[in-house]
């Protein structure tokens, strides 16, 4: 009877084992399952914190359709936890059986969810490692953003130590003052992305405020310089053009009237210029004297095209009076230039060949007439000195046509 009764209770003992066992496999499976969802849970966090494009959305609500889905299972466990005492005296087998059924097929059903999850999160590595890294430049990137607006600041305030205004820099400056706001109340307030940009666009204005603060002494050098420049280019101009009515009157009494004609409205011209440089070196001096800087830098600028323009009107007549008289000394010169042109065209065009190409002689044959004709013309005691000059010009400008003609044909791949 003792020996039935102990043989009994082993097979008790085993059966309460092979349930406890199967408790411990689906309570070891429960806590895995609950660490792999909180660990997906923060690469969801991650994601969402930073993607917010439809399949970033699309992750989050599949992770919140299989939370449903391990908050059954889980509770199917904790069901059989409470369910079944194992610990109780009167366990008998069917009891032990059930319980071991039970925390077996809890335990199954959670390892297929914890399956699910796995694959679920393989999915997910490439939008958690692009999250990452978004993260990962977040900090730094605010970090940057305020050191270079306080570099832009300590730039702003050694300029204006130094006596120099910056109103523009300073106004551009407070702008960003915002910007700093936004950035300080973070991602949770406005999301990685646009805090990361945000942190980015400011870093760069103040790096540009900071570069233009201290560049802004040698620009004012700068400035200064062009100033000295421009008034002495400016008062050159002024005593030049006080030259160009008595060299309109000596073109007047030496040369015929096809020789100046054209010139008649240059000493108004002279003076309408030098007019309009000293009202542009006014508008300069008073915008640099403001320490208005980009105006003045347009005004200098400005100033410079004038006077460019202006010395080109003004010294026509003289360049005139120079070119006549050079040709009524000696007429040669020009006619040789010119004659010489002609012949390097000519020998241009016969070279390798017994004939010239008509199109490139005729034209040539043609300037050797006109440059006879315009020698011819220079007789009577007043030729028309500037129509022969004109005329000597236009024949070299033929010559060299013909020649880059000539010469662009035969660069031509046959």
């Amino acid at each position: 009877m003792t020996t039935a009764r102990s043989w009994w209770r082993r097979g008790e003992d085993n059966h309460r084992a092979e349930a406890q066992a199967a408790k411990e496999a689906a309570a070891e499976a429960f806590y895995e399952l609950d660490t792999a969802q909180r660990e997906l849970r923060l690469a969801i966090e991650t994601i969402t914190a930073v993607d917010h494009t439809p399949a970033g959305r699309k992750a989050a609500a599949d992770f919140e359709s299989l939370g449903h889905r391990i908050d059954q299972v889980s509770s199917g466990y904790i069901a059989a936890v409470d369910a079944h005492d194992l610990d109780a005296v009167d366990l008998d087998l069917a009891t032990a059986t059930r319980a071991r059924n039970a925390f077996t097929l809890a335990r199954d059903d959670i390892l297929k969810t914890r399956a699910e999850l796995e694959r679920f999160a393989r999915g997910l590595s490439g939008m958690l490692t692009r999250a990452e890294n978004e993260l990962a430049r977040l900090a730094p990137a605010v970090e940057r953003a305020r050191q270079s607006l306080l570099a832009a600041t300590n730039a702003l305030d050694a300029v204006r130590a130094s006596g120099l205004a910056a109103d523009d820099l300073a106004a551009r400056l407070a702008a960003l003052g915002p910007e700093l706001t936004k950035l300080n109340q973070g991602a949770a307030a406005h999301g990685v992305p646009e805090t990361i940009r945000r942190a980015d666009e400011t870093r760069r204005a103040a790096e540009e405020i900071r570069a233009e603060a201290e560049r802004l002494p040698q620009r004012a050098a700068e400035i200064d310089k062009r100033l000295v420049s421009l008034r002495t280019r400016a008062q050159a101009l002024a005593t030049r053009a006080e030259q160009v009515g008595p060299t309109l009157s000596e073109l007047r009494r030496r040369f015929s009237a096809a020789c100046w004609q054209d010139l008649q409205r240059v000493p108004d011209q002279a003076a309408d210029a030098v007019a309009r440089a000293e009202r542009k070196l006014a508008e300069a001096q008073a915008a640099r004297s403001e320490q208005r800087w980009p105006e003045a830098t347009a005004a200098l600028s400005a100033l410079r095209d004038l006077l460019g323009e202006s010395d080109a009107a003004v010294a026509a007549a003289g360049d005139r009076l120079r070119r006549l008289n050079e040709v009524s000394r000696d007429p040669r010169a020009e006619i040789d230039r010119t004659r010489f042109a002609l012949r390097d065209a000519q020998r241009l065009a016969m070279q390798g060949r017994t004939t010239p190409e008509p199109r490139h002689a005729r034209p040539l044959d043609e300037a050797v007439g006109r440059v006879d004709r315009a020698v011819d013309a220079l007789t009577g005691r007043h030729p028309d000195y500037w129509a022969f000059l004109t005329e000597m010009a236009a024949v070299r400008q033929t010559a060299e046509r013909v020649v880059a003609n000539i010469r662009e044909e035969r660069a031509r791949p046959r």
